[in-house]
Parts: C-alpha cells; sequence; structure tokens
C-alpha cells in the first residue's frame, strides 16, 4: 500500500452502504490507506457551541481533514439533494479554527438506486463545499446508478465503467495532493 492517505466521508450512516462501500472501492482501487471520517455529530446548533464550545468529535473530524492528503466524499442522494449528515458535518468543521478545507483535494462519489446515480446530490454538495475553497476535481464523475446490481458480493464494482473511473478519480487525486 502506498503512502497516500485517503480520508473517506460517506454521507449514508447505514449498514451496508452502497457509498460506503464506493469509498472501500476506491481505496482498493487506487492503493490508499482510507480512514473513515465519522459524520454522526450532534446537530449543529449555536447555542451548544457557546455553551460547551466545538465538540470533541467535531474537532476529530476537521483534525482529520486537515491531515489528509485528500478526502473522497460519497453521498446518496436524498430528495434530489445530499444528506443532512454531510451538510451537518459541513456546518460544525466550518466553525473549527481555521479551514482544514482550504487547497485540500477533495473529490466527490455517489451510489444511488435511481438511474441518474446521485447527480443532484454531486450538484448541490459541490454548490455546499465552494465556500471552503478545496482543491475540487471536477473528473472524471462517478455517478453509480442502480447501485444495488452494480457490486459483488464482496463488495468490488462489479458494473458498467465505474472502476476504471473511480481509479482515475484516486489517481487525480493523488497527483493534486502531489503523491502521484
Amino acid at each position: 500500500m502506498t503512502d497516500f492517505n485517503l480520508l473517506g466521508l460517506s454521507g449514508s450512516l447505514r449498514k451496508g452502504s452502497w457509498n460506503t462501500r464506493l469509498l472501500h472501492e476506491a481505496a482498493r482501487l487506487g492503493d490508499a490507506r482510507l480512514t473513515l471520517g465519522d459524520l454522526r455529530l450532534p446537530l449543529y446548533d449555536g447555542d451548544l457551541e457557546e455553551a460547551e464550545g466545538i465538540p470533541q468529535a467535531v474537532r476529530h473530524l476537521a483534525g482529520q481533514v486537515a491531515d489528509a492528503d485528500a478526502v473522497l466524499i460519497a453521498t446518496p442522494e436524498y430528495n434530489k439533494s445530499f444528506p443532512g449528515v454531510l451538510k451537518n458535518g459541513l456546518d460544525w468543521i466550518s466553525r473549527t479554527e481555521g479551514n482544514p478545507w482550504r487547497d485540500k483535494p477533495v473529490a466527490i462519489v455517489s451510489a444511488a438506486a435511481g438511474r441518474e446515480g446521485g447527480a443532484r446530490a454531486q450538484f448541490a454538495l459541490r454548490l455546499a463545499m465552494n465556500p471552503f475553497r478545496p482543491r475540487l476535481l471536477t473528473g472524471p464523475e462517478v455517478m453509480v446508478a442502480a447501485a444495488e446490481e452494480q457490486f459483488g458480493a464482496d463488495g468490488t464494482l462489479t458494473g458498467g465503467n465505474y472502476a476504471r473511473l473511480l481509479s482515475l478519480l484516486v489517481e487525480g487525486l493523488k497527483k493534486a495532493a502531489g503523491k502521484g
């Protein structure tokens, strides 16, 4: 395994998540050391922040973003956008000291049940990421449609051209991070 440290953020918290599988597959195909960030954070609340400060779990996640060579965000599509757990994580991290996203190579992928594979979720997430000024890769786009049909029992991508595109995307992250 290379010395490429990839932080994966999955917008799906469910066991067996296609998006979490997609992160593992990206690490396998791209020969990366994957760390999964935990988005199980309290809902952002300014009163909580004022009374107790930034929660330790948020500080830890922000530190993971800062320490990673690159970040890969896998988002499902919920009601034509990305899920609240991702938005909540972005909101909390924005409250930490400094900006761990600044100039960080970041890519977005998605796996969804629908035929568009999460295209609207990716678009919305790109807009939400812009204020943080990461080096957001624009492609190749990886939008796994009909996700339940695209993964083998072992979690590997079996359908379509997805594995090749995912490999190319991780190579792009490596180059952006000066590791490829």
